[in-house]
């Protein structure tokens, strides 16, 4: 009588799972058969929003659906990604993001969703080159310099950054440190405000896209010092990297990815990875990102979720170190 049980029960437990692959199966294979949402976590106009809806325009093509870009700026980002975390897991709900992603689980008390638990990773789309620059008067040519300037006046030199908890404020605070330096923040109301003081010669030093100082370093309006990955930038080949200047393990950078609510099936997760890779690496697309600094990777969900949990590890500990504080 027991075996019979045992034997019922387990046959049972095959036509269940059966019906479960049967009814994932067609989900999978179907989608998508609506509209797909891509919420973007900054306003309509900047470089993740135009990518976002190049994007768009060509997986709508390809999926034969409309692929629609909605901006939710606000809270530091985390607006935008609450709304995902808290959409139906089906595939037609995704955030495009930015680091700024992973810099918000040590920079606020409370979020409305847990960062590593509450999306599945579709893909880390690509990096973003940052470069620190100075101000054309500053007697500093190299990291070197620079760090032998503000040792030799310890407290004078100010870097500007988009606000407080921002990478270009973070940045900054972990090269401080890794070269033993003392430089006063200087908050700004967002990136071209910063920009704009450290090329009128108020503060002199500032940290952030290469894309958004290009034109700034030509006009020799700012002093490129080093570029802030592990390797030299193309659009810049001649500036060394920070590593390479004397300062080791140094290595920031700023990225956008590609997420979906926990949940969403792995068939479907996938599908959206292949796609978005499938584009991301014609070249077009790939120099009209090459051009700002960018770096196209569109890697795994994998690859994406450990490069997830050492983003939001690394940023943590930079916020403690700053005690940053959110305006």
């Amino acid at each position: 009588m027991k075996r019979r049980r045992v034997a019922a029960a387990a046959a049972a437990l095959l036509f269940a799972s059966a019906a479960m692959a049967q009814t994932a199966a067609p989900a999978a294979a179907d989608w998508p058969n609506k509209p797909v949402r891509i919420v973007v976590v900054y306003p309509p106009g900047g470089g993740i929003d135009l990518i976002a809806r190049n994007l768009g325009k060509k997986l709508s093509d390809l999926w034969n659906v409309p692929v629609v870009v909605d901006n939710r700026p606000g809270a530091g980002t985390t607006l935008g990604a609450g709304v995902v975390a808290k959409s139906p897991a089906d595939g037609y709900t995704l955030l495009m993001t930015d680091v700024s992603f992973a810099i918000a689980p040590g920079l606020y008390k409370s979020l409305p969703y847990d960062t590593l638990r509450d999306f599945a990773p579709v893909t880390l789309l690509n990096t973003v080159d940052d470069i620190l620059v100075v101000n054309p008067s500053v007697p500093a040519n190299n990291v070197r310099e620079l760090v032998a300037l503000a040792k030799a006046k310890p407290g004078t030199l100010m870097y500007a950054s988009a606000g407080n908890g921002t990478l270009n404020h973070l940045a900054p605070e972990m090269f401080k440190q890794a070269a033993g330096i003392d430089m006063i923040h200087v908050p700004y109301k967002g990136a071209l405000a910063a920009l704009t003081d450290v090329m009128a010669g108020q503060v002199q030093v500032y940290l952030g896209a290469l894309g958004s100082v290009v034109p700034q370093i030509k006009a020799g309006r700012l002093k490129p010092i080093a570029v802030t990955g592990t390797r030299r930038s193309p659009v810049l080949p001649d500036v060394p990297t920070v590593i390479e200047s004397g300062v080791p393990g140094y290595d920031v950078a700023a990225w956008y990815g590609l997420l979906a609510p926990v949940g969403t099936p792995d068939a479907i997760v996938d599908k959206i990875q292949r796609d978005v890779a499938r584009f991301a690496r014609e070249p077009a697309f790939r120099q009209s990102l090459s051009a700002d600094g960018n770096e196209v990777v569109a890697g795994t969900p994998a690859e994406f979720s450990s490069f997830l949990e050492r983003e939001v590890a690394k940023w943590r500990k930079a916020v403690v170190d700053a005690g940053a504080k959110v305006d």
